[in-house]
């Protein structure tokens, strides 16, 4: 049996995180993790180039039964503290939009620098180990693989959610905190696109790949952003922010040209050029495919711009601003890039991660109940769940 300070159970953000910085206090640690590499969702992530953070991340970026549990991680390790991590190590960044920072190279910048990090810390990583039990008596922790039984006195699951399963995303983390007495929010995919019910299906599958700037608004939550024409449905980053706050049986109100005034734009059209068709004008500030389909279904007739009146311009202005849909559902876990729910974080110190029932056992990252905006926030949770943890396991 081998004899541990600390097992961190998943080598991902979080855990290869908390690892590091358990192990510059001293602490004798090993990851575990079912995959065959390290950082498998840190390598996949922004499109292979990882958006390792946002400099605007705040509490109020994060959706939580308790949205102040987060705050004090965040506080203490920023995103200025990681910027500054990646900036020791030479990496190459920019700013995209909206705060988002990213890899110029390669996500694997990220992974790589984690790696250094556990080497020059002593952090021992076996990767392919499938836990089978774990047990707690006496002050110490029993972590069972096919392989050997390992002991411990801090145990940290950071095993993730249930999004991208082929990543090897498995429930064992809330299965682990049920286990050991904590309670598991009701969880579901979040940040993932939004499929069609059938009969919009049928209409807009055939201009996929079309996208646009939007607003996209459920449960008086807005996100400006752009929106995404999928086969399944609607994708784009407004819609997977949006998709946190959406629930089934909703329906979004997406304002399709949010950065007009149609009626104003339809008006001065109608001024300069009376004769041109309405479908025409419309292409001016709309994808053409998209504005074929709206015609399609009948959202407006098609017709001069002279046989326009006040009334007709103010209903297709709202038409087009308020434009309503109800999604099907989700795409699921699948898709998804994060959980919502988790072990409840009321059962959970926010200032060490710690379970309060359950000595020893400390909960960061995904698993938790606290879910991040798309745009590098779940990184920067990560880290900073991550790093508290690693203070005090």
């Amino acid at each position: 049996m081998q004899q541990w300070d600390v097992i961190v159970i998943g080598a991902g953000a979080a855990g290869l995180f908390c690892a590091i910085e358990a192990a510059k206090r001293g602490r004798k640690t090993l990851v575990l993790d079912n995959g065959k590499r390290i950082g498998r969702k840190i390598l996949m992530s922004g499109g292979g180039r990882c958006n390792f953070t946002n400099i605007y991340a705040s509490p109020a970026n994060y959706l939580s039964e308790n949205r102040h549990f987060c705050k004090s991680a965040l506080s203490r390790y920023t995103q200025w503290d990681f910027i500054a991590l990646v900036q020791q190590y030479g990496i190459p960044y920019h700013e995209k939009t909206l705060g988002q920072l990213f890899c110029d190279n390669s996500a694997k910048d990220i992974v790589d620098m984690l790696q250094q990090e556990c080497d020059k810390a002593g952090v021992q990583i076996a990767l392919q180990q499938e836990i089978s039990n774990v047990t707690f008596a006496d002050g110490q922790y029993q972590v069972v693989t096919p392989q050997l039984t390992r002991q411990c006195q801090s145990l940290v699951v950071a095993c993730g959610g249930l999004s991208l399963p082929n990543l090897g995303a498995t429930a064992f983390g809330f299965q682990l905190a049920e286990q050991f007495g904590l309670k598991v929010l009701p969880v579901r995919a979040g940040l993932v696109p939004l499929t069609w019910q059938p009969s919009d299906k049928a209409v807009f599958e055939e201009i996929s790949g079309v996208s646009l700037p939007v607003t996209a608004e459920a449960n008086d939550v807005l996100f400006p952003e752009d929106m995404l024409f999928t086969h399944r449905g609607l994708s784009g980053p407004a819609i997977l922010q949006i998709s946190n706050y959406w629930q089934p049986g909703d329906e979004l109100t997406i304002n399709l040209a949010p950065e007009q005034n149609i009626s104003e734009f339809l008006s001065e059209q109608q001024q300069q050029h009376p004769a041109q068709e309405l479908k025409t004008a419309l292409a001016k500030i709309l994808p053409k495919r998209l504005v074929e389909k709206l015609l399609e279904l009948q959202l407006f007739q098609n017709q001069p711009l002279k046989a326009l009146n006040a009334k007709n311009i103010e209903r297709l202005d709202q038409a087009l601003s308020q434009y309503i849909f109800k999604p099907n559902g989700t795409e699921g876990y699948r898709t998804a890039e994060v959980t919502l729910g988790g072990v409840d974080t009321n059962g959970l110190s926010s200032k060490t991660m710690e379970a309060k029932n359950q000595p020893g056992m400390y909960f960061i990252g995904e698993v938790v109940d606290v879910t991040g905006w798309l745009g590098g926030y779940n990184f920067q949770w990560a880290w900073a769940s991550g790093w508290v943890a690693g203070q005090y396991c």
